[in-house]
Order: C-alpha cells, then sequence, then structure tokens
C-alpha cells in the first residue's frame, strides 16, 4: 500500500502559504530583517508588531515577566511609528516572498483609517486591527473589542479605507460574545479574524516591596495558560462565521495548533512560543503537524479544520 503524501500548505484568502503558523503581533515584528528570520525558520506569513501614527516609547521596565504557565506584558503599545513601518514592510517585501501582514491601532475611530490607508501605502497582504489590546488598558479606558458596535465601526472605517487589502479583526475574549462580535465584523467588511489577543489585564504583586511587579501596574496575560480560552474562542467564532480565523494564543505545540485547527481555524498565531523555544519552535510545529497527518492517513488540513463541531 502507497503511503498518503500530505501536504501542511494551506489556502488563506488570496494566499497560498507553506505553513499554517503565523507569527502573531508583538514578537520580533519590528523590522524587516527580524521579520525575514521568522519567514526563513519555517512560517506561512509574518505579522509586524503593532504600529500607530506617531513613535510610541511604551513603558518602562519592568514590563515583561514570567508567570505560571505563561506570561504577563505591559510592554505598551511600542512601536516606531506607521511612516517607519511603511518602509520596514517595503524593505522585507523586496527581500522577501512570504506574506506579511501588518498590525496596527488607533485611539479613535478615525484613528484606525488614518493609520490603516497610511500602511497601505506600502501594500501588504493583510492589515491586522488590534481593537484589544488589554496592556494599556489604564490609558486608554477598555479595549474598543470589548464593545461590539465600536469594534463595527472601526472595521467598516478601516474597510472604506484600504480598497482591495483584505483586513482581520484581532478579538478580544474579554467581550459578551466574541462570537456576535466576530459576526458583525464580518457584516462590516472583515476579510478575516484573529483570536485572541493576550487576556487580562492581570496583576501580581511583589511580597517584599508591597506593590505591583509591573511598571504599569497591570498587562496581558499569554503563553499556555491561555489556549483553553483561545481554543474555546475559535471554536465559538467557526459557528458564526464563513471567512477564515487565525486561532492565535498559547500555542507551543503541534497538538496545540491541532486544536486551534480542529475548532476551525483556518491558520494558527505563534507568539510567546518563541520565548519558550525559540524560533525552533516553527519547524518542531510544522512537523509535528504533518507526522499526525501522516499518521492519520490524511492528505491535508482541509480534512479535518472544523470537524471538532461534527
Amino acid at each position: 500500500m502507497t503511503e498518503r503524501q500530505t501536504d501542511i500548505e494551506i489556502e488563506f484568502l488570496h494566499m497560498r502559504l507553506c505553513s499554517p503558523l503565523v507569527l502573531a503581533s508583538g514578537v520580533l515584528g519590528l523590522s524587516s530583517s527580524s521579520l525575514k528570520r521568522v519567514a526563513d525558520a519555517g512560517a506561512g506569513a509574518v505579522t509586524t508588531k503593532s504600529c500607530g501614527l506617531e513613535p510610541r516609547a511604551g513603558y518602562v521596565g519592568p514590563s515583561i515577566i514570567p508567570v505560571s504557565h505563561g506570561m504577563l506584558n505591559a510592554v505598551g503599545l511600542s512601536n516606531p511609528g506607521v511612516k517607519e513601518m511603511v518602509r520596514e514592510v517595503a524593505d522585507y517585501r523586496a527581500r522577501c516572498r512570504t506574506p506579511i501582514f501588518v498590525s496596527i491601532f488607533g485611539g479613535t475611530v478615525e484613528e484606525f483609517g488614518d493609520v490603516a490607508e497610511a500602511v497601505a501605502q506600502a501594500e501588504p497582504d493583510l492589515i491586522e486591527l488590534n481593537v484589544s489590546c488589554p496592556n494599556v488598558y489604564s490609558e486608554f479606558g477598555s479595549p474598543f473589542g470589548a464593545d461590539i458596535d465600536a469594534t463595527a465601526a472601526i472595521t467598516r472605517r478601516v474597510k472604506q479605507r484600504v480598497g482591495a487589502i483584505p483586513i482581520s479583526v484581532k478579538l478580544t475574549a474579554n467581550c459578551l460574545s466574541i462570537g456576535q462580535t466576530a459576526k458583525v465584523c464580518e457584516q462590516e467588511g472583515a476579510d478575516a479574524l484573529t483570536a485572541i489577543n493576550t487576556i487580562g489585564p492581570g496583576m501580581l504583586i511583589d511580597l517584599n516591596v508591597r506593590k505591583p511587579v509591573l511598571s504599569n501596574l497591570c498587562g496581558g496575560l499569554s503563553g499556555p495558560a491561555i489556549l483553553p480560552v483561545a481554543v474555546r474562542a475559535v471554536w465559538e467564532i467557526s459557528r458564526e462565521v464563513s471567512i477564515p480565523i487565525i486561532g492565535t494564543g498559547g500555542v507551543t505545540t503541534a497538538e496545540d495548533a491541532l486544536q486551534m485547527i480542529l475548532a476551525g481555524a483556518t491558520a494558527v498565531g505563534i507568539g510567546s512560543g518563541i520565548y519558550y523555544q525559540g524560533l525552533e519552535i516553527f519547524d518542531k510545529v510544522n512537523e509535528g503537524v504533518q507526522r499526525f497527518l501522516q499518521e492519520k492517513g490524511l492528505g491535508s488540513l482541509d480534512e479535518i479544520r472544523g470537524t471538532a463541531h461534527e
């Protein structure tokens, strides 16, 4: 009996990705050279760190601390501003064929539109709308993603400003119904959805000085601890929409990635997993996914995507 050939390439919107794995925003995403390193390591697409209209220094340290089964971070959306990010994206596209997604944020609905329009000049393969970052909660107020009407307005405004460039809305689990929020985003023109962002905000207190450890007091929780929340979110979203989902949150193994696919994700984001395993995580997870398909006699991920709903 001839062994069935397996393929972990996927179709994602207009793109053919060599792997279902996508570098999540916030990790190694500030320069074209770091993004290319991730692409060379086996990612099917890469996402930049979130950028805004102007450069932003973010918060002073300590801004990232390890916790049990995860990490707490309050980096504060540090970035060089959209003009510099456009230059980095253009340089990346000249050096690498792996698709690049650009993550953006704004302080208002209109600002999201302005940043998106500026980013569109670099012709990224997708623009991701970070409406859900919890680590600047105290500065900007409740994340837009917690408000279904605000999320809808941002999606609609950005779609009007970027023309044919696809957009993905990065959703938060900190909302009344992530499924309903996803459905509204689809109705307003979102081409894909990313779920989820870090959860929280959370806090740790130093017993010796009796003060919160993070300089910002609170931060977003990422890492393996949030995987069950992310899988549940992807499951709920998949029941409500027909557009692709990038399942993100706590993925560090092939088994984690496969859970996302079974729940309905088209692609799988990896972020804090790099902290634990380095860039080798992409090869390890790719190999594990391929091995699973071979052992089960499956030809592609299409054969199992969303089947946990059956």
